[in-house]
């Protein structure tokens, strides 16, 4: 019995001293508190600018602290948190040794996205003009009725420029000779046409009720005086090509594969040129693109031409067009005659048809021009 009390006595200290101990352990944990967040800088809900500076305290060294946005820097009780940080409304949290704790923000418009760059509008085209945009058309062709100065087709890129809606009328040419008299037909250098220039008109009148109908019977060196008169010029073969096909692809005329009275002035179907813009325009919004009078163009004619083009805003007989301007009453090789007349075969009237001439060529009574000019 004796024995069985001492044993007894010796399990209840071992529990009591177990006991002690394990109290003890919990009250050196129960000493270490977890630190915590006192303020931050600015104000949680505040509207910042993307790359704000955010500053948090502790009321005792947080440990090791992370972000999940922008980048924390401690010291002591200090942390401190740099942007970028997103556009708009946003959470930011911080987590330390035993805590944590979300703060959110909203990074306001002061603070926008890259602005777009500055849109420069659209040219606006001079009066009477319009604008064919930049960019790139298969050039020539290589169809049934093609010839052999039409190939090979190619792709041609031609800057933006701005091209006369209608030929030059009878009317406006008149304005241009009154203006200088050089050009007038009864004092033009013979060097500059072929005795046929103006060969309807009566003196400097052009016959009655034509004043709305294509100028005809004029040298390429007269169109190209008269343009630079206006302060426009000569299209290039490339130009007048782009914007006779007015953005079509693969067709044979400017309005399509087919071709009937209805669209054009050609195969002496009415036997005299017509009012300029009497038939419908093409999808560039420009007439007569075919029929009515052959149209000059600024370009040597050169019926290999194609096989060594160059891809952009091709010039034949120079190497751009400033010097065929500056130099014109010197030339003396053919250049390039585009769209027929209204005495021409339908195939003649094709958008890649090509003829050319001699530039003090004055025609047989459908040999005409439209202006072009640059884009500033």
């Amino acid at each position: 019995m004796k024995i069985a009390f001492k044993v007894l006595v010796f399990v209840v200290m071992g529990i009591f001293a177990i006991y002690i101990i394990s109290c003890s352990e919990r009250a050196e944990d129960d000493d270490v508190e977890v630190a915590q967040l006192l303020r931050a800088n600015p104000t949680p809900g505040s509207t910042i600018e993307a790359n704000s500076t955010i500053t948090v305290t502790f009321d005792k060294n947080p440990g090791n602290v992370t972000v999940n946005l922008g980048a924390g820097t401690a010291s002591g009780t200090t942390v401190t948190i740099t942007g970028p940080f997103p556009h708009g409304q946003f959470t930011l949290t911080l987590t330390w040794d035993g805590g944590s704790r979300n703060l959110t923000y909203t990074v306001g418009t002061s603070e926008l996205p890259d602005a777009e760059p500055e849109q420069i509008p659209e040219p606006v085209a001079p009066d009477g003009m319009v604008l064919i945009p930049e960019g790139e058309f298969q050039m020539g062709s290589e169809d049934g009725d093609a010839d052999n100065d039409e190939q090979p087709e190619h792709s041609v890129f031609v800057d933006a420029f701005y091209i006369d809606v209608n030929e030059v009328t009878n009317a406006q040419f008149k304005d241009f000779v009154l203006a200088n008299p050089e050009w007038q037909k009864k004092r033009i250098d013979g060097k500059f046409q072929n005795g046929n220039y103006l060969h309807d008109w009566n003196g400097n009148n052009y016959p009655d009720e034509e004043g709305d109908h294509p100028v005809r019977y004029v040298s390429w060196y007269a169109a190209m005086a008269y343009a630079e008169w206006v302060d426009k010029r000569l299209p290039t073969e490339a130009e007048w090509e782009k914007a006779a096909r007015g953005g079509l692809k693969g067709k044979k005329y400017p309005w399509g594969n087919n071709i009937n009275g209805t669209r054009a002035n050609y195969g002496k179907n009415i036997g005299h040129t017509t009012p300029v813009g009497k038939y419908l325009p093409n999808d560039y919004g420009v007439y007569d693109m075919a029929g009515n009078v052959w149209e000059w163009c600024l370009d040597a004619y050169e019926s290999d031409f194609y096989a060594n083009s160059p891809k952009r805003n091709p010039v034949a007989g120079a190497d751009n067009v400033a010097e065929i301007v500056k130099d014109f009453e010197n030339v003396v090789t053919d250049r390039v005659l585009r769209g027929s007349g209204w005495n021409g075969n339908p195939e003649w009237l094709r958008a890649a048809n090509r003829y050319g001439d001699s530039p003090a060529y004055a025609g047989i009574g459908a040999l005409g021009f439209r202006c072009a000019k640059n884009v500033e």
